[in-house]
């Protein structure tokens, strides 16, 4: 089998932890970006390992363009390429806009948008001299659709739809795929904080009537990193149960 390498950015637990799961399975060695030491770290890449492919785990903010600049660089001396980059890490900073201070407004934009970008440019040079390569940015419906008490969050989830197609016009003549997901309500950490009732009225308003899962999210990946998207590019796939449409 052709070795294969994924770099996936806030992996350690979520959204990307599975991700990173769905790709090892697929033969993919991994790397793994966290910003700070936490209790999840060794157990995810004790499961990655598990599944018999490479694990390494790089400390980075991707807010901070020479950390990105380091961890990319430490994924190539080690792997020796990068062919599937996905860029998931995010945070959230909820309030109104009349409410938010500048450092929660600016907080979201640099580790969500400008993030993104930080990573990609790192990675998009290896991918280049390849010729080959997918990059799958994690947005949100609400960069669709706009949320209250989201503005922050929804800019930079806005931010990343326009990024990804324009980077995907760029890409497009050296082969690299570059495409988004937008998943709608997951049932992550975030959303355990919430009561039963208020997870109840907004399953109601999604046609599916449930939560989706961080397997839905990572099932899309799964395809996206994969050959049968060879056709595929510059898109937005929304993952939410038709609460978009």
């Amino acid at each position: 089998m052709e070795k294969k390498v994924a770099l996936v950015t806030g992996a350690t637990r979520g959204i990307g932890k599975q991700i990173a799961i769905k790709l090892a399975k697929e033969g993919y060695d991994i790397a793994l970006n966290y910003r700070k030491e936490n209790e999840d770290l060794d157990i995810t890449k004790n499961e990655i390992e598990e599944l018999g492919v490479k694990c390494l785990a790089v400390q980075g903010d991707v807010a901070k363009f020479e950390d990105t600049e380091k961890f990319v660089k430490e994924v190539i001396e080690n792997f020796g390429q990068i062919d599937v980059l996905v860029n998931n890490a995010g945070i959230t900073r909820d309030g109104l806009l009349m409410r938010m201070s500048k450092e929660d407004f600016e907080t979201v934009i640099d580790t969500n948008l400008v993030g993104t970008f930080n990573v990609t440019r790192n990675v998009i040079s290896y991918m280049s001299k390849a010729r080959k390569g997918r990059i799958i940015n994690i947005s949100s419906v609400v960069g669709v659709a706009g949320n209250a008490g989201q503005t922050n969050y929804s800019a930079s989830k806005a931010g990343i739809i326009g990024f990804t197609k324009s980077l995907a016009k760029e890409m497009a003549s050296r082969n690299i795929l570059v495409n988004a997901i937008a998943p709608g309500f997951i049932e992550t950490n975030m959303t355990d904080v919430l009561k039963e009732e208020q997870k109840q009225a907004i399953s109601q308003n999604i046609p599916l009537k449930r939560m989706g899962t961080t397997e839905d999210i990572a099932n899309v990946v799964k395809f996206l990193a994969s050959e049968d998207s060879s056709y595929i590019t510059g898109q937005v796939i929304n993952v939410d149960g038709g609460m978009i449409m």
